[in-house]
């Protein structure tokens, strides 16, 4: 190879280079923001956390009412401490995610073309909104369903045997009802994740409607895998992954013909 032809070359490298290198730092700096929102966000949850365990513990103490000397307990003497330590990242979480998201943004928005920045922004909306829609979903209805539930196991006992009475570990019922909420927040992005596959040409309307019997069993399976081995908590979950995936398929075809007229109107210019 030339003299020449070796500088060109290496030219072309650095100038490849210099785009990539300037994508790294974005995305560092990003990275850097998201974190340290988490961390602020979680100092400020950890001086509140149990205003957050009073609230996520409301539903046990709402069926609980009127009961005296119920309690909950912890068997280990820093399962309180790392327990509140879970509520804090779980505040944290809650609160930054928004930040995230608009970190994410800004990140992968200069690289869109105008109307793809337009079109992806309603998704950007729509994933906390629906995330915090299976949370309320988890909170006001499941949690209280299934504890009134598992509280119907309840014995009082009598003569000749004991009681059985529901004490409740700190820590398993936080991590099931914290667990249970992004269970939810994140199965309630089946509508982003399939109208998004649809806009990119992945899927089509056709193909989800062509399958929806195999989603209606695939839901019930996420549903029994994800919430407490009852069946009115699966049924809590899967109906709506139904109905979400319903609305998913409309959300495609609407898509569909929105391409379909542009095609047309693209053909009758030329």
């Amino acid at each position: 190879m030339s003299a020449p032809q070796a500088t060109k070359d290496d030219d072309h490298i650095e100038a490849s280079r210099a785009p990539l290198l300037d994508h790294l730092i974005e995305l560092r700096r990003r990275l850097i923001w998201s974190l340290l929102s988490f961390i602020a966000a979680f100092v400020l949850c950890y001086f509140i956390a149990e205003d957050i365990y009073a609230f996520l513990t409301h539903p046990l103490a709402d069926a609980l009412q009127g009961q005296p000397g119920r309690r909950m307990i912890y068997t280990a003497l820093y399962e309180t401490f790392f327990t509140y330590l879970k509520v804090a990242a779980f505040g944290a979480l809650c609160i930054s995610f928004p930040i995230i998201a608009g970190q994410l943004w800004m990140f992968v928005a200069p690289g869109l073309y105008r109307n793809e920045r337009n079109a992806f922004l309603p998704f950007l909306i729509a994933t906390p909104i629906l995330f915090f829609a299976g949370a309320a979903l988890v909170y006001f209805g499941l949690m209280p369903m299934a504890i009134r539930f598992f509280l119907g196991f309840e014995t009082p006992g009598g003569e000749g045997s004991l009681p059985i009475q529901l004490e409740a570990k700190v820590s398993d019922y936080l991590d099931l009802i914290m667990t249970l909420i992004f269970a939810f927040g994140i199965s309630f992005q089946l509508p982003v994740l399939l109208t998004l596959m649809g806009k990119v040409g992945l899927i089509s309307s056709e193909f989800l409607r062509r399958n929806r019997r195999y989603s209606i069993v695939f839901a019930f399976v996420v549903a029994a895998v994800l919430t407490p081995p009852d069946v009115l908590s699966q049924v809590a979950l899967a109906v709506p992954l139904i109905i979400l995936y319903e609305a998913s398929i409309w959300s495609v075809r609407l898509i569909e013909k929105r391409r379909d007229a542009d095609a047309k109107n693209a053909e009758s210019t030329v």
